[in-house]
């Protein structure tokens, strides 16, 4: 999670070429955080794929050394809580699992709390040897709610339990060994161009149909469960435990549970 300076007004960079939008993640004052002109930029961008004919594939990506930093904490504090917040990731995610082009992360640096859910909410994630990840709401007095509805079905029960309860930092290997990620690789832009190739090889029919399958299970559980874990994530946000623990991490010291 990220406590910095407010995000430029323009905090996703766009490319298009040969059937492929990117759409990098650029706002490094505050490390990509999920601020509310990055996420309605993001949720802009894909709609527009979602219907250009010209597009066969979203790559996500960022420039800096981190991928995101989950939730804007000075954002939430600005708006009086982060109940807005959470209704904008909540749509964010959504848009990802429902756009009908696939959505590929390619990532190079650091990933935290919700911005592991953008990665669970993509069809494929393909990530170099300076990925890194951590699930901190645990240390903050929080629970990963919104975005265990795109995490959890990726891993095994015994891996979401490891990493949601402690909190701990894995490399992108582990990330790939517990399902996370789709691949490692030395040069992650390298690896993910026979993935491009076959997806342009494919026709925009039968990749959106096909993505409605495999995305479906999970579809599924997220609107079953998004309302639910809604209210919890903003009831554990307004718990004076949560209040110390963020404001142990705006304030570079150990929050008072710490033993």
């Amino acid at each position: 999670m990220a406590d910095e300076p407010e995000p430029p007004s323009e905090p996703v960079r766009v490319d298009i070429a040969d059937g492929v939008i990117e759409l990098a993640l650029d706002s490094p004052a505050n490390r990509n955080a999920l601020s509310a002109p990055l996420v309605g930029a993001l949720v802009d961008r894909l709609r527009t794929a979602a219907t250009d004919p010209d597009v066969r594939v979203v790559v996500l990506t960022h420039t800096g050394s981190t991928f995101c930093a989950g939730a804007d904490l000075a954002e939430a504090a600005r708006e009086g809580g982060p109940a807005a917040g959470t209704g904008r990731l909540v749509g964010l995610l959504r848009e990802i699992l429902t756009c009908p082009k696939p959505v590929v992360a390619l990532i190079d640096g650091h990933v935290r709390a919700g911005g592991i859910g953008l990665v669970g909410a993509c069809d494929l994630a393909v990530v170099g040897p300076a990925t890194d990840f951590a699930f901190t709401e645990s240390r903050l007095g929080l629970a990963p709610a919104i975005i265990s509805l795109t995490v959890s079905p990726r891993l095994r029960d015994r891996d979401v339990s490891r990493y949601y309860l402690t909190g701990d930092r894995f490399d992108a290997a582990e990330a790939e060994r517990i399902g996370l990620v789709t691949m490692t690789a030395p040069d992650p832009r390298a690896a993910l161009e026979p993935l491009l190739t076959s997806f342009r090889a494919c026709s925009p029919q039968g990749l959106a149909e096909t993505k409605a399958l495999t995305v479906a299970p999970l579809l599924a559980r997220f609107d079953e469960q998004a309302d639910e874990l809604t209210e919890r994530s903003a009831r554990l946000f307004a718990s004076e435990e949560a209040q110390e623990g963020i404001a142990s991490f705006r304030e570079k010291r150990p929050p008072r549970w710490q033993v």
